[in-house]
């Protein structure tokens, strides 16, 4: 061998050595904590959020986990205690469930979801592990508490072995039992989505109220599991929908909190005496229908709807109180929800709040301040509806009430140095409303015999021989089941009914119609939400406007479209006018033609031009029932439907999905159990909670208010 072949031979390869140093680098695990949730005797590990976890580890890193420590978690909606390894929900009775601080997995023989072993035995492994990186001396067998074989053959290829049977002197090893399992290590290298956890800013609370039954949809599951969905949607919602003002810093999130009134009810021991008096035969239906049905019965009786309407009350009143312990420095406005019969149990309450006493108590200026102040709200309100609100600050220097912008002329706005664009809106605002009313006055019940405005004495005359159906307005809270309503400790700031009876259950009770000027005594906002297929969902604003027939609002697709079914629908109706009106137009002109008797040639040409303006003129009404002008669609979201909703609108109803076009039968019962995961419905919710706050969309959804 030469001397340069020598020197090559002893020259180590600089591409070898650093492949070499990394196979036998060693980098410790990164943990992340899991909890075990238990459904149906199945266990399922769930992983905390990144940020849960960094915070769970940070308290573990600093050896304060020997310490009773407690670490808020979820948003703060269950707490971790470190030293006990177990999670406790905050708000609500639940299941403890197992904390584990997890670095090793293995596959399970069910679902092939990963599993993670506990942490005693988890660094049993990591040192083996280390061990056999740092010497590279791989194909270590480890035995786990319960006799199962685990063999890291190497980085990639880790096994383990579960025992099929109890090995004896005369058996196998385990080793030689089952068939081998995937062991990995990291959270990082298993199939597991984690999220990155809630926003800590919390600008509104909404509490949630189930309908009848334990469960509230369609895979019988717990109002919690229904209210996390929605919690859920509406993070997803914010990202999508309000990404400018989370950049901002200006919004965090809304935290919705449910309340169950179900357990209290049924933990009074009816349920025994039911259970007395049910026949044998059919039992589950039997069952079924003692939990869910009867619970409409329940609240129509005095002795169980006053336990009802106390657990509620009570129950709302405890989580606020709760919450604000626990977030001293929240300061945003509270709201609330129901869905089915717990829109009604919230509808009740609220009708029969009390405001407050100094309110009652004011002064005449006082009360002339306030209504100035109303009036001037109403102004910034139509101009919010007209997005003009930056010249807000221009109507309140004018002290500009309702009335005296309707007294405005196009000079006038000018003098206040409205631009050209703006004053032409509301000028076409109020020529709107003031035609709007004009129609309305010379409807059916608004002239004739009466001759008087909704609400004047003359229409609350008890002495009227009318049929009771003359429009007469009633005590919303008329027939209402005789019970002392508690008073919540808050104003909310709008309810939200989702499928609600209300309409419905007013009507029972004798109401026929809702005088324009009520609302509710200490919740300004009111929105009833319904799916189109909704069996118990009933509309409100037919009972405050019964002369007008309108539709609801049609609630805008959450990607800012409608969907396609309807579009095509909506196209193929237009095309089908336009071809019915087209041939009866040509066959109205051809039979004139045949039956109009002969003229002289010389009038030939003043005959066509009467044939056509007459053709034109009988044409003209057929066109207009069947069409609907952008004017009259623009018109609709601007019907005066009374104060219930500060002069909004209140019935909205959402977009049935493509499949659900096809049968509504079938779909019914989908349809009164779909708000849980609609994206629509949260994000109306999140758009008219934040609208308060004057933060909005990031573009607004076409079709919307």
């Amino acid at each position: 061998m030469s001397a340069q072949e020598q020197q090559q031979a002893q020259t180590p390869r600089p591409a070898e050595a650093p492949e070499l140093d990394a196979a036998n680098r060693y980098e410790a695990v990164v943990p992340h904590w899991f909890f075990c949730k238990v459904t149906d005797s199945r266990e399922r590990w769930i992983p905390f959020s990144t940020q849960d976890s960094e915070r769970l580890e940070e308290a573990h890193g600093s050896g304060r986990d020997k310490e009773d420590l407690v670490v808020p978690t979820s948003g703060g909606r269950y707490d971790v205690d470190l030293k006990k390894r177990q999670r406790v929900a905050v708000y609500w009775e639940e299941e403890v469930s197992e904390v584990r601080r997890c670095t090793w997995f293995y596959k399970g023989d069910k679902d092939n979801k990963y599993i993670p072993y506990s942490e005693a035995f988890s660094e049993e492994l990591e040192e083996a592990y280390m061990i056999a990186v740092t010497l590279d001396e791989w194909k270590k067998k480890l035995e786990s508490p319960s006799r199962e074989i685990i063999i890291l053959h190497n980085p990639k290829l880790m096994v383990h072995y579960h025992p099929v049977a109890t090995s004896d002197d005369w058996g196998s090893t385990p080793t030689e039992q089952g068939r081998p399992r995937t062991v990995k290590r990291g959270v990082e290298n298993i199939p597991v989505e984690i999220p990155n956890g809630e926003p800590l800013q919390i600008d509104h609370l909404v509490f949630v109220v189930h309908g009848i039954g334990p469960a509230c949809d369609i895979r019988f599951r717990s109002i919690v599991q229904c209210v996390n969905d929605f919690r859920n949607v509406s993070l997803s919602m914010l990202q999508a929908h309000f990404k400018k003002a989370q950049e901002q810093q200006q919004i965090g999130r809304v935290e919705f909190l449910p309340v169950n009134w179900h357990s209290s009810l049924h933990s009074t021991g009816v349920d025994v005496d039911l259970e007395r008096i049910t026949l044998p035969s059919i039992n589950r239906l039997r069952h079924f229908i003692n939990d869910t049905i009867l619970d409409v019965f329940f609240y129509n009786s005095s002795t169980y709807c006053q336990t009802i309407v106390d657990t509620v009350a009570s129950e709302m009143n405890r989580l606020y109180q709760l919450f604000l312990q626990r977030n001293p420095l929240f300061k945003g406005g509270v709201s609330i929800a129901g869905h089915s019969l717990g829109s009604l149990i919230l509808f009740d309450l609220l009708t029969n709040q009390k405001a407050d006493p100094d309110e009652d108590e004011c002064s005449e200026e006082g009360s002339r301040t306030t209504s100035s102040n109303r009036g001037m709200e109403e102004v910034r309100e139509i101009l919010r509806k007209l997005e003009l609100s930056e010249y807000c600050d221009v109507f309140e220097k004018e002290k500009m009430d309702r009335q005296a912008l309707f007294l405005c002329t196009e000079k006038n706005l000018k003098e206040m140095g409205i631009p050209l664009g703006p004053r032409m809106k509301i000028l076409h605002y109020m020529s709107s409303k003031r035609e709007m009313q004009d129609q309305r006055a010379a409807a059916p019940g608004h002239s004739g015999e009466h001759g008087a405005e909704p609400g004047s004495p003359s229409q609350h005359n008890p002495d009227s021989t009318d049929d009771g159906r003359n429009c007469q307005y009633r005590d919303v809270g008329l027939g209402q089941v005789s019970a002392n309503y508690p008073q919540l400790n808050y104003k909310p700031t709008i309810f939200f009914a989702f499928g609600s009876p209300i309409g419905m259950f007013l009507t029972v009770r004798g109401v026929k119609r809702i005088n324009p000027n009520y609302s509710l005594p200490t919740c300004k906002g009111f929105f009833n939400i319904f799916h189109p297929f909704d069996p118990v969902a009933y509309r409100i604003e037919p009972m405050i406007v019964p002369d007008l027939e309108f539709e609801p609002m049609l609630l805008p697709h959450h990607k800012g479209r409608k969907r396609m079914h309807l579009e095509l629908k909506e196209g193929l109706t237009r095309m089908s006018v336009d071809l019915k009106n087209n041939l009866l137009g040509s066959l109205r002109v051809a039979w004139q033609s045949f039956t109009r008797a002969p003229l002289p040639a010389v009038e030939a040409a003043s005959t066509d031009a009467e044939a056509e303006a007459e053709a034109s003129e009988e044409k003209q009404p057929d066109t207009k029932p069947d069409e609907t002008p952008a004017a009259v669609k623009e018109e609709a979201s601007l019907i005066n439907v009374g104060r219930l909703n500060g002069g909004n609108r209140i019935d909205y109803v959402l977009q049935e999905k493509p499949i659900e076009s096809f049968n509504e039968y079938l779909f019914a019962l989908q349809g009164h159990l779909c708000y849980w995961e609609s994206e629509d419905t949260v994000l109306l919710v999140l758009k008219e909670i934040y609208q308060t706050q004057g933060i909005t969309l990031d573009q607004p959804l076409p079709g919307s208010q």
